[in-house]
Order: structure tokens, then C-alpha cells, then sequence
């Protein structure tokens, strides 16, 4: 018998642990599929826009980076601190090529978008150019033109995009959402588990959620 796994991903495209996040849980949903083929997994991609201030240019990142957490060397040490992390997750984090802070807004409704265009593979690919764009290449994901540019290479029609790119004014809001921070995982509308949680974890989540009954909705609790 089938069963599907509906899991709502709470992220913003500028947080390396949202990344780290999604790198897990590919892993924990790649050992689900091997233990349970016949179960189908959903995503749910909720954006969050954690630096809403932004400018339509972005803030220079490491001059961001020294403001927030008080100096050149404490930087440093952030950055050491989530690299161990993206080593472990095989995730590649170029601190060197990145320039810019940018406002998500655009990237967030774009993405929002094409969620509601019917297929999720084409969304997800979508995701994956954004998040390697910014932590691999140094991208400006707030920059509209590159926005259209891998919205086009994603398998989307540029006219049909330019509508969602309404420009940094204008604040993304996808609504209540579970927890304040990101990333967050929720499945079938059960407990968030808040943070780049290790596969094994999700994996144990994932295996609960299909011995559990189903939720309730709007019964979403705080993060453990």
C-alpha cells in the first residue's frame, strides 16, 4: 500500500544552514526510498525572507558579516564553524566568490510561482540553480535579470515570470509560518524540527510520520 509524506521545508536562499538543511533531507528521503519505495514524498518549499531591509542592490557581504557578528575574526570562525557542517552534508560553500547580501523577495515569489505551475521537478530544479548560484557561483539572487535567466534554463516562459518580480519594495510574505528561524521541517503537519538537522534525524522523523496517524490540520506546534 502507498502512503505519501507531505513535508513543508521553512527556508530563506541566503541561509547556508536552509542549504545544509535540504542536503540532509535529501539524503534521509534517498534512505526512506530505498527502505520504502512505494512511499511518495511532497515538498512543500516556505519561504522565508530573513533580511527584509535589504536593499535592491544587496549590502556587501563580508562588511554585512563583520556588522552582525562583531569583527573580521568572528567571521572567521562563523564561516569554519558551518564549512564543517557543509562538509559533512557534501554541500560546497565558495565564501570567497560571494559579494553581495542580497533581497530574496523576488527569488522567494518566483519560486512561490512556480510551485503553482504543476510540477514540482521543475520547481525543485528551479531551487537547485538559485542555491548554487549564491553559494557556489556569488550570484546576486536579488538581481531580476539573473532571476529570469534561471527561471529560463528552470524550463519557464520569461513573460510569465516578470509578474512575480515586483522588486524589493515589496516584502515576501507566505503567511503564518511554524517557527521563527529557518530551516525548519515539518511533516504531515506534524511537530517542526527547527535547524539543519543530520539525516539521521529526518530519517527517524520521516519513519514516525508513516507510523503516525494523521494530523490534524492546523494543529502545527512549536519547533522542538
Amino acid at each position: 500500500m502507498s502512503a505519501v509524506l507531505d513535508i513543508e521545508v521553512g527556508f530563506d536562499f541566503i541561509c547556508p544552514w536552509c542549504l545544509i538543511g535540504k542536503r540532509n533531507l535529501d539524503t534521509a528521503l534517498a534512505l526512506l526510498r530505498a527502505e520504502r519505495p512505494e512511499v511518495a514524498a511532497r515538498l512543500h518549499w516556505r519561504g522565508v525572507q530573513l533580511l527584509p531591509d535589504a536593499p535592491a542592490a544587496g549590502w556587501p557581504f563580508m562588511e554585512f558579516y563583520r556588522r552582525r557578528l562583531g569583527g573580521e575574526a568572528a567571521v572567521r570562525q562563523r564561516q569554519a564553524q558551518v564549512q564543517r557542517f557543509a562538509d559533512a552534508a557534501g554541500v560546497r560553500i565558495a565564501y570567497e566568490a560571494i559579494a553581495v547580501m542580497p533581497n530574496t523577495a523576488d527569488a522567494h515569489r518566483l519560486l512561490a510561482w512556480a510551485g503553482t505551475q504543476g510540477d514540482a521537478a521543475r520547481r525543485d530544479a528551479l531551487l537547485e540553480r538559485l542555491l548554487c548560484a549564491y553559494f557556489e557561483e556569488g550570484e546576486d539572487i536579488g538581481n531580476p535579470l539573473l532571476l529570469l535567466a534561471h527561471g529560463e534554463a528552470a524550463g519557464y516562459e520569461r513573460v510569465a515570470m516578470q509578474a512575480e518580480l515586483r522588486g524589493a519594495g515589496q516584502t515576501y510574505r507566505a503567511g503564518p509560518i511554524i517557527s521563527g528561524g529557518v530551516p525548519y521541517f515539518s511533516i504531515n503537519g506534524g511537530r517542526a524540527l527547527s535547524g539543519a538537522q543530520p539525516p539521521e534525524t529526518l530519517l527517524a522523523a520521516l519513519r514516525d510520520a508513516l507510523a503516525a496517524p494523521p494530523a490534524v490540520p492546523g494543529t502545527h506546534t512549536r519547533p522542538l
